[in-house]
């Protein structure tokens, strides 16, 4: 199974690295957050203003019960009345505020956490195959959405209640001093046993929580790999296996948080239990002191209201502290792959192509090994040049070297030595972008948006109209089944052309391949998955396409290659032969070979 390096659930067999990555996890990790914080500095202010309004309201509020509480001794029904009136108008005040509270730190959340999917979806999509080696599609999209959802909640509620219940512990601490100086030194001593806890326990519950989120991105990761090649899996009946697969890792995901949970739960009644222990027994000596006269019925109902309150913002930051530590987690897991490092990337100055685009493809003597096989050379000092206009293909036998060829064309990695050119120009001194648009693609196999046949189409020239559509369905042999669907060009072809044929799908890459009417075009099997009538009338469309254009043909059915002009034979990633079709065959060896293989002995003595 594909996975980051720093992923923690699929190799438990090596928890040292995982243990020393987690430990480094702190709720410092949050700071990632503020670059995207800082644009809505305003709508921040605004919402800290709210909460602190409301924590003074709330610590107003134990004033009011204390004027209540003792004015009941006093023969004045009005002055009673407007204690009662002002307790009213305090809780007006604090529920609008609130209300307040929430619409603003709400919106904050929603605003930030959009834009942190932007942000690492726009990272990602232009991340290189390479980078693709190492983590799986669905993990990404784990993080995306699940990592998000909890940075959501954070921003949008834990945060603002862990500052408005900070706020209140301050306030409270003063005013129950203000109020009792003796009882509150009693209460203080409380403090040491509650901080001990919050700080052993909540190191465990963090690594835990970490723990607990890899293990949910690699069953995220499992299901996409899994239903994306759904029907290979059930061609093969290996359901069975697969549901065992996904359930087992997420009965470990649900035992991780199991943990979490037990360990979050001991820590919130150790918390609770030694918090309420402590206003227990400070009621105890106050109540004494009532009997004795040195403090009023208010004064004490005060003091134990702000106790409460002090208490349940103890108990309630500890619990927000584990919420606060997954969303560190969350956020560092998103803050890797903004930080990610490609091993393609654009030039700091780039240089422009000349226009018009001539064509001319250049390998200057170029070697490469894929990063994951970094032992095995795909390309072996290959020297070759592609004149502007000539239709070039590429044989040989699987692992050859020819699908390479066309990805180092497209620069998706770039070569370990020598250079490849486009009109002279090394490909790593353009912008990926610029020199791309002059590169049309029809890969193996090829990819079907779950949108209309018009729209599979027009990806390849989004500006091109519904008539220029169609002339390039017509031209791939793709119109007369396109309009036999219920909807023509406007029906839904499904999650990955699931609706069509693989023939359909490849006419319909042809298509948009031709709508992108561009100076290079790149054919890497195209014709692999037709029958021999729809193949003819694309071999026809493709020699039409490829008059005026540099044109690369990777194949293994020879007969689709026999009119290029040049015929390049490569053989564990070295040119080991060129020329034309009877040129490669008259000469005998490998091509020849394969050719006799294909051919009818007829067609092989040509």
């Amino acid at each position: 199974m594909a996975r980051t390096p720093n992923a923690r659930p699929p190799a438990p067999t090596a928890p040292g690295a995982s243990e020393e990555r987690a430990t480094s996890r702190n709720i410092g990790g949050l700071e990632a957050l503020w670059p995207f914080v800082r644009p809505y500095r305003g709508l921040m202010v605004a919402a800290l203003l709210a909460l602190s309004f409301t924590a003074m309201v709330s610590l107003a509020l134990p004033l009011a019960v204390r004027r209540v509480i003792d004015t009941f001794r006093i023969e004045n029904g009005a002055l009673l009345d407007q204690y009662f009136l002002a307790a009213i108008g305090i809780a007006g005040l604090l529920a609008v505020g609130t209300g307040v509270r929430y619409a603003l730190v709400t919106r904050l959340g929603e605003r930030v956490v959009a834009d942190i999917r932007k942000a690492v979806f726009d990272r990602v999509l232009g991340m290189s195959p390479a980078f693709y080696e190492n983590i799986m599609t669905g993990e990404v999209l784990s993080r995306i959405t699940t990592d998000t959802t909890l940075i959501q909640s954070v921003l949008g509620s834990s945060a603002s209640i862990a500052l408005r219940n900070v706020l209140i512990f301050l306030g409270g601490l003063v005013l129950m001093l203000a109020t009792s100086a003796k009882l509150t030194g009693l209460v203080l001593l409380l403090v040491p046993l509650v901080i001990v806890p919050i700080l052993t326990l909540g190191r465990r519950l963090r690594r835990i929580s970490r723990e607990n989120q890899d293990w949910i991105a690699a069953s995220s990761g499992n299901a996409a790999e899994t239903l994306g090649a759904v029907q290979t899996v059930q061609a093969f009946t290996h359901e069975a296996a697969s549901r065992a697969q996904f359930a087992e890792m997420t009965e470990t995901a649900y035992d991780v948080s199991i943990r979490r949970m037990r360990t979050r739960a001991l820590m919130t009644v150790i918390i609770i239990f030694l918090v309420f222990c402590g206003v227990v027994g400070v009621l105890w000596i106050g109540a004494r002191d009532v009997r004795a006269g040195a403090m009023t019925e208010g004064a004490l109902v005060q003091f134990v209201i702000y106790s409460v309150m002090v208490a349940g913002g103890v108990a309630a930051l500890s619990e927000i502290w584990g919420e606060l530590q997954r969303a560190a987690g969350a956020t560092e897991r998103l803050i890797e792959l903004l930080r990610a490092t490609d091993t393609v990337l654009d030039p700091a100055a780039p240089k422009r192509l000349a226009e018009p685009v001539r064509g001319e493809i250049t390998f200057d003597h170029v070697s490469f090994a894929y990063p994951s096989r970094p032992g095995t050379q795909a390309l072996d000092d290959i020297v070759l040049t592609i004149a502007p206009g000539e239709t070039v293909a590429f044989v040989g036998p699987s692992g050859a070297g020819k699908t390479t060829v066309i990805q180092l064309i497209q620069r998706f990695y770039d070569p370990d030595a020598g250079r490849v050119l486009l009109d002279g120009m090394d490909l790593r001194e353009l912008n990926r972008d610029e020199f791309r648009r002059h590169l049309a693609m029809v890969p193996q196999d090829p990819v079907i948006f779950a949108a209309t046949a018009r729209e599979n189409i027009r990806f390849g020239r989004p500006s091109a109209s519904d008539a220029e559509v169609e002339a390039a369905a017509r031209a791939a042999a793709a119109h007369d089944f396109i309009a036999a669907l219920p909807e023509g060009y406007d029906a839904y072809v499904g999650e990955r052309g699931v609706m069509l044929s693989g023939g359909q799908k490849q006419r319909i890459a042809i298509a948009r391949a031709i709508l992108r009417d561009a100076p290079v075009l790149l054919l890497d099997e195209a014709t692999s998955a037709l029958d021999a009538e729809s193949e003819r009338a694309v071999q026809q469309a493709v020699d039409l396409l490829a008059k005026g254009r540099t044109t690369l043909i990777v194949a293994h059915r020879l007969a689709t290659v026999k009119k290029a002009d040049r015929i390049v034979v490569l053989d564990q990633g070295r040119i080991i032969a060129t020329g034309s079709h009877d040129q490669l065959v008259a000469e005998g060896g490998l091509y020849a070979r394969l050719a006799r293989l294909q051919f009818t002995d007829g067609l092989a003595a040509e």
